[in-house]
């Protein structure tokens, strides 16, 4: 009786019985072969996916850095202009820019693209064919808003065909192996053709690398110019604007030693504080224009405030100029800074004089705008208009009005930081400023603002108006710290004069130290910034907690600590400041603290 093994599927293959054992290892390297290939295969798909993120990514942040200034200065044109230029690569289908409340900027897709509707969230996702990069757009630590960056890649279906001769190439290789015993060759063949695919792979990624880095420089390289550029305007200005006020301060006090006319003495006097006067607001202008001054937002009435502001701008006027303002009753409240508000509202006022050489009126129109939908503000919206009967501008000089320095009054009559200020405040504000004029027919600036969330507090009288009614500092103690010797001569010369006996510290330390070994002092008045670890505002936070009744009135020109200081509400006082200035903020500091005192014990 005869036996017959089972038909094993090797036996289908016409070869001599000797070669099982080569048929079935050559099938078995076949098959690992195929297995190598896809996860190849999907590994290199991996790694282009995680490139191609890369790359995307890397251009959602030149596209954020490149629409940084257009998003700050409300530039929809030039964002527009940076997308349109993204298009001209294929395989951007869609980019947009949404500011920092997501609501869209500019946008620029191909026909049969579209982008969402409001921004999204910082993230990098693949949806399907498409690569999505939503990127933040940031400047000097805030954020602007986002931009949003869609680009095609490679369907999966094209990935696995152009990898499927992998796995045919193994196949094939193992075939000739088992049926020629030749495919040793053909399989160091295929590896080869592999490795000299991915070597092209590797120096086309190195290419593209390349290509983005020497791109990357030539942005950065374009955006360091536009800073030398804006950087050489505003130095000029500002050199011009405080030689000019440092030759009346320096003349006045040379002719003050040469003089003995009482009469002249006082105008010499008078010309000085003028010019300091004139410094400090340039100073200020500088700063609201750089958005880096900080502003101590408040809900206000913002009728009640233009009711109130017009003893200022009568003030400011010629006799010939009227000013006419027309409000509604219920004109919604704002959230604004109300001295940053004083300020743009007066030099838009001083701008108006100059341009009505003649006489004539202001027309501060105010109005509610609800529901407004327009390009990057979307909401209800206040809306103050300031109308003059001026010469009025071409449409060039009108396109100019709001940059540093550019001015068209004669020199000496105007710094051309004004209207820049008006900007930098509305902006910073959440709101937008626009100006329409005609030559011959005046000009129309128009401020919008954000309407508040809360309705405006009712009007009390503030700390300093409260302590106006206490004695200027006689018998206090006063612990004066500041690290500048002639600044500090100056001040205590002030303090003495208004009655204060003052003690003088060099550093924190010293004033701690000090403070330790004499707590008989009735407050402290120190700058905000000073050498050493410990600054004005540490110092503010120490004395806070080891002498809790000890009132603290911090100094300063501009720090970035001083918005630190307002939100841990330390006093502040403004450099440089007159006598009466300092004589109310440390009235009233004292009279805060005894009013603390009192309703705690």
């Amino acid at each position: 009786m005869s036996t017959t093994r089972p038909t094993a599927f090797f036996d289908f293959i016409p070869f001599q019985r000797g070669w099982e054992p080569i048929r079935v290892a050559a099938f078995a390297s076949a098959i690992l072969l195929v297995a190598a290939g896809l996860s190849l295969t999907g590994y290199s798909a991996q790694i282009e996916r995680a490139e191609r993120a890369a790359q995307a990514e890397a251009q959602a942040r030149i596209l954020a850095a490149s629409v940084s200034g257009d998003l700050a200065f409300d530039d929809a044109h030039g964002a527009r202009d940076y997308l349109n230029a993204l298009l001209a690569n294929p395989a951007i289908e869609g980019a947009a820019v949404y500011d920092s409340g997501g609501r869209p900027f500019a946008q620029s897709v191909r026909p049969d693209q579209t982008v969402p509707a409001a921004g999204l969230t910082r993230q990098t996702i693949f949806d399907g064919a498409h690569l999505i990069v939503v990127e933040p757009v940031t400047q000097a630590g805030v954020t602007l808003g986002t931009v949003y960056l869609r680009t095609a890649i490679e369907p999966a279906g094209r990935r696995l065909a152009r990898y499927a001769g992998v796995a045919l190439l193994a196949a094939l290789a193992a075939l000739v192996i088992f049926v020629l015993t030749a495919a040793h060759g053909a399989l160091s063949r295929a590896n080869q053709a592999l490795a000299d695919r991915a070597a092209d792979l590797a120096e086309a990624n190195d290419a593209l690398t390349r290509e983005m880095e020497e791109r990357a420089k030539a942005e950065e390289a374009l955006r360091q110019g536009q800073k030398m550029e804006a950087l050489g305007k505003l130095t000029g200005g500002v050199a011009h604007d405080f030689n000019n006020l440092l030759m009346v301060a320096s003349g006045g006090l040379e002719l003050l030693d040469r003089t003995e006319n009482p009469e002249r003495r006082r105008k010499l006097k008078d010309g000085i504080r003028e010019a300091v006067d004139r410094g400090a607001r340039l100073t200020r202008q500088l700063l609201a224009f750089s958005r880096r001054s900080p502003l101590h937002a408040e809900v206000v009435d913002l009728g009640q405030r233009l009711d109130g502001i017009r003893v200022l701008l009568d003030r400011s006027l010629r006799e010939d100029i009227g000013v006419r303002i027309v409000r509604p009753d219920d004109l919604w409240p704002v959230e604004i800074d109300p001295g940053e508000f004083d300020v743009a509202l007066l030099n838009i006022a001083v701008n108006a004089r100059d341009a009505m050489p003649k006489g004539g009126e202001i027309r501060i129109a105010a109005r509610n705008l609800p529901g407004l939908d327009e390009a990057g503000l979307a909401g209800d919206f206040v809306e103050l208009a300031i109308t003059d009967q001026g010469e009025g501008m071409s449409p060039e000089v009108a396109a100019q009005v709001f940059e540093p320095f550019f001015t068209t009054k004669a020199v000496g009559r105007g710094t051309g930081l004004g209207l820049s200020q008006v900007y930098g405040f509305v902006r910073a504000s959440g709101g937008r400023a626009a100006i329409d004029s005609r030559i011959g027919e005046g000009t129309t600036l128009t401020l919008l603002f954000p309407r508040a969330a809360r309705a405006a507090p009712p009007v009390e009288p503030s700390a300093t108006q409260q302590a106006a009614a206490l004695p200027e500092g006689k018998d206090r103690r006063i612990l004066l710290v500041d690290d500048d010797d002639s600044v500090a001569a100056a001040v205590e010369a002030m303090l003495e004069e208004l009655g204060y006996r003052v003690v003088r510290a060099a550093d924190a330390d010293q004033a701690l130290t000090t403070l330790d070994r004499d707590q008989g002092f009735d407050i402290v008045l120190s700058d905000m910034v000073m050498p050493g670890q410990m600054g004005g505002i540490d110092l503010a936070r120490e004395i806070a907690r080891r002498y809790e009744a000890l009132p603290v009135v911090l100094s300063t020109g501009y720090s970035d600590a001083a918005a630190i200081a307002l939100r841990e509400r330390v006093r502040l006082l403004a450099k440089p400041y007159r006598l009466e200035s300092l004589a109310a903020e440390l009235d009233a500091a004292v009279a805060e603290n005894e009013l603390k005192r009192g309703a705690t014990g």
